[in-house]
């Protein structure tokens, strides 16, 4: 039963007769037959068979030398995975082949490497891209061309570079399409980009099974898909999705090199309905040689397919299938013909005309001498070390009309860059939009995709909300004619303001969380865990960030303060400090007001000296200083002689007045009002007393009390601020607690209505703060996170919470140190003026007096010249009887007489 088909099927294929085509050989020219296996109805078919036949005529037309010669032996295998093994099998049967080349699927490469195994000869695919194709079970295996996983990192880079956080894959349900999707997804994860959904599309597709399952795309809100599909099947996909209303503004379309590498052949109308695609190539670098093969080869494919359009053009394909020829011809002269053959002994009965095929003397020499085959080909650097053709670089195309344009290049060393080039590559950053060009995207728009959408047959965004027993946060209503719930407070005031920031429209409803419908406790973990369930598209709240939330939800950035704190009661602290005098001025300002009164005492010294004041005279000391200081301060300032003197102490005594009061008040506070300090200040001291301490019930500081080490039975929950307060009053040994450990933002909630008799200490534990809880992945968090942002950084938040919270937070440790003193920059402006003042005063004097002796010594020198009578005109003012007597005592020309009659009237002069 299992032999007659294929004995018959093997029959129908020799009545089909040798379809190949044998090249003309000479006498001297060993004949080399290599079998040809390829899907001719294909547009792949097509391009390789072309590229096939010019590469044997253009070979030997370099090497005429040659004593080996390829015979090909072409076969079409329709598509077919039995039909391309039956190929195989016939043509071993009847031609002694060396090597198969151009199992065109991944799937058909599976089977004839297989047979390629047991007779031991090699098979080089140039499209089979399965990375499941480099098992070490497939020795005789030799891909010539990329594995599909190398071109993973790149979309991942590409995708990332545009910020995009949710994909959906599409691909064919073949090996082709899944053999990729392992490696596609571990490196989008890896630059934490989620697979929201993997559509996966039959080869069999019609039109209407791929409109309805676009349709289901359509319902999605991620907007960036990734096609990884046969040729056929993605002008399908394209044409449809076209129609579909998918090729419009804010979509974002990715396709793999299957595509991308033959974009050029395709039809020119599927290329139009693919405007503003992106695609990921393989880069073949531009030669003179590539140029006109590429002229040659056009002229060559319009005589083997006159019925074919003229758009079509040489893909990468016809490249790695001429490359592939030259080095396969190059390993046959190598190794040479194989003459002796040996039947392969398989024991296995009934066994069908495959016994009669023979194994390969040569193929491992053959197949060494392929992979070893290094050159500069065509399609540039042709190496197959590794069995496989090794990554170099990929290029990143943009579809715009009925061609492409190039926008930039991806390779291993140096990620995405605009522009090739080898020898200066990126070290650091990560990749960015900046580093490609701008693109064209689909609807002919310059805008950068979003990413994702609110689905056009989506409902209203579904906002869970729940009651807190601080309304002040959050309360809920529910209309009883029209069931709608509404919802107050300060997270739903943040909520609110946030979606009003959105770049985009975004309609809501807010549902109240049922304990009834849900069948729960009615906690928040609860609460936060229907968000998961997708009962809700938001949970908002007073919902505190916290690991185990984590695992199943994500959180916005908070938009309160972070941290676990206690509010305990405060108590009197009395005053017993020795220096408690010292304390209303600052350090500064004690050095200060003493550097002061030092400065305007010597000023003043010096301006009455200069004056001549008696009680000042005779020779500098610091005992005239202190006379003078505080004689001016203290005694009559009548005693001041000089106007200037009297102007400076009055400006110092209108400060050391303002001082002397200042400090007067500031002392009297002190002593007076009353010192508050907590009566407890560390966690772990309540927890040593084996004190009562409070907690909100239902909150998670449970748990955070006993990992500090705290007893069960040492810990009382309880529900309103009414609660919290009357427990704190009663004190831990009255039946109440020592202190109640809460959040800090409901201890500044607390602290604004029991304003007098508890204080707030800590954090005593961090903690994230508030948020709202999305599902994972959600586009919306990013949006939403950046709103909050933008709200915390202005006054809006604070108005917020002056509305619901009435105030910031209460303080009331009053302590005694030197922050409430008063400081030397208050009294800046005072000291500045008696600074300038005294010292304006002091240079005032100083210049008078100079030109006091300036006129001395002029009149000195008339007096030389006149008569000593000419001295007495100095009677008249105080500065001639003074130079008058200068004259009297310099040159001894007036009599004794005149001198005493001069000194007396100059004494009595300066005593008025």
């Amino acid at each position: 039963m299992e032999k007659t088909p294929r004995t018959i099927l093997f029959l129908l294929l020799l009545l089909l007769g040798d379809l190949g085509v044998a090249q003309d050989t000479t006498s001297k020219a060993d004949e080399f037959h290599v079998g040809v296996i390829l899907n001719l109805g294909s547009l792949v078919g097509k391009v390789a068979r072309t590229s096939i036949s010019l590469a044997v005529e253009d070979f030997y037309a370099a090497h005429r030398n040659y004593s080996t010669k390829l015979v090909l032996h072409v076969r079409d295998s329709m598509g077919n995975d039995i039909q391309a093994a039956s190929a195989a099998i016939e043509l071993l049967d009847n031609y002694k082949l060396q090597a198969i080349i151009g199992p065109q699927k991944s799937s058909e490469a599976v089977l004839i490497s297989k047979i390629g195994n047991i007779t031991r000869v090699p098979i080089v695919s140039f499209t089979a891209t399965s990375p499941s194709l480099t098992s070490d079970t497939m020795p005789y295996f030799v891909r010539a061309t990329l594995n599909d996983s190398a071109q993973v990192s790149s979309i991942a880079s590409l995708v990332k570079a545009y910020g995009w956080r949710e994909v959906v894959l599409v691909y064919d349900n073949t090996d082709y399409g899944r053999g990729i999707l392992p490696y596609l997804i571990s490196a989008l994860q890896e630059s934490d980009i989620h697979v929201l959904y993997q559509s996966v599309i039959t080869s069999s597709a019609t039109s209407e099974i791929m409109m309805q399952e676009l349709y289901k795309l359509m319902t999605m809100q991620t907007r960036v898909f990734i096609v990884h599909m046969s040729s056929r099947l993605t002008s399908l996909l394209f044409t449809k999705a076209k129609e579909a209303g998918m090729m419009d503004k804010g979509f974002a379309w990715i396709t793999t090199n299957g595509v991308a590498n033959i974009i050029d052949s395709l039809n020119p109308s599927v290329i139009e309905v693919m405007n503003g695609v992106l695609g990921v190539r393989y880069h073949v670098p531009k030669s003179r040689e590539l140029d006109n093969f590429s002229i040659r080869w056009n002229r060559m494919y319009q005589q083997d397919n006159p019925d074919e359009s003229p758009f079509n053009k040489l893909s990468i394909v016809g490249l790695w299938a001429y490359d592939t020829i030259w080095a396969l011809a190059q390993a046959a002269e190598k190794v040479g013909i194989s003459s002796a053959t040996n039947k392969q002994p398989w024991p296995v009965k009934n066994s069908t005309c495959l016994e009669s095929m023979v194994i390969s003397t040569n193929g491992p020499e053959l197949l060494t001498a392929i992979v070893q085959n290094k050159f500069r080909g065509i399609s540039g650097d042709f190496d197959l070390t590794d069995r496989q053709l090794k990554v170099s670089v990929f290029q990143i195309i943009n579809v715009v009309g009925r061609g492409w344009r190039e926008i930039g290049f991806w390779s291993v060393k140096s990620g995405l860059s605009r522009q090739l080039n080898q020898n200066s590559l990126k070290t650091t950053g990560s990749a960015s939009i900046l580093d490609l060009n701008p693109v064209i995207w689909p609807g002919e728009s310059t805008e950068i995709p979003r990413g994702w959408e609110i689905p056009i047959s989506g409902k209203k965004l579904r906002v869970g909300v729940h009651t807190s027993n601080c309304p002040e946060f959050i309360k809920t209503f529910r209309d009883p004619v029209t069931n709608v719930t509404s919802a107050s407070g300060l997270s739903v005031d943040i909520f609110e303001e946030a979606i009003k920031r959105l770049p985009f429209a975004l309609t809501y409803e807010y549902l109240a969380f049922d304990t009834a419908d849900t069948a729960s406790t009615g906690s928040y973990n609860d609460f936060i865990y229907q968000v998961y369930l997708q009962k809700y598209d938001i949970a908002v709240g007073d919902i505190t960030v916290r690991y185990n939330r984590s695992l199943y939800v994500d959180f916005t950035v908070p938009y309160t303060e972070s941290g676990v704190g206690m509010i305990v009661p405060v108590k009197e602290n009395m005053i017993k400090n020795m220096w408690i005098f010292l304390k209303p001025l600052s350090t500064g300002m004690w050095f200060g007001s003493i550097i002061f009164f030092i400065y305007t005492g010597v000023v003043a010294w010096l301006l009455e000296y200069l004056n001549g004041n008696q009680h000042v005279h005779g020779p500098f000391s610091l005992k005239q200083v202190g006379i003078t200081i505080f004689f001016s301060i203290f005694e009559e300032k009548e005693k001041l002689t000089r106007f200037l003197s009297r102007i400076v102490l009055l400006v110092w005594m209108f400060v050391f007045l303002v001082l002397t009061s200042s400090y007067t008040a500031s002392f009297a506070s002190m002593l007076t009002v009353q010192q508050l300090s907590p009566t407890v200040t560390d966690v772990h001291e309540l927890q040593r007393k084996g004190e009562y301490v409070g907690f909100h019930r239902g909150s998670y500081i449970e748990g955070l009390l006993v990992d500090i080490g705290f007893e069960r039975s040492k810990i009382r929950p309880y529900e309103t601020q009414e609660d919290f307060s009357a427990a704190l009053s009663k004190g831990s040994k009255n039946g109440g607690i020592a202190a109640l450990v809460h959040e800090v933002p409901y201890i500044k909630l607390f602290l604004a209505k029991y304003s007098k008799g508890y204080a707030m200490v800590g954090p005593i534990y961090k903690s994230a703060g508030f948020a709202f809880a999305l599902p994972k992945q959600s586009p919306l968090r990013a949006e939403i996170s950046r709103a909050i942002l933008n709200i915390t950084g202005e006054d809006s938040i604070n108005e917020i919470e002056k509305k619901w919270i009435y105030q910031n937070s209460h303080q009331h440790e009053d302590k005694i140190d030197g922050s409430g003193a008063i400081t030397f920059e208050s009294f800046g402006g005072l000291f500045l003026l008696t600074g300038v003042v005294t010292t304006c005063s002091l240079a005032v004097a100083m210049l008078m007096n100079w030109y006091k002796k300036y006129q001395q010594n002029a009149w000195s020198k008339e007096d030389d010249q006149n008569e000593c009578g000419h001295g007495k005109q100095g009677e008249n003012g105080d500065s001639q009887e003074e130079q008058g007597d200068q004259n009297s005592n310099e040159h001894g020309n007036c009599s004794d007489i005149e001198k005493q009659t001069t000194l007396t009237v100059s004494l009595s002069s300066n005593t008025e």
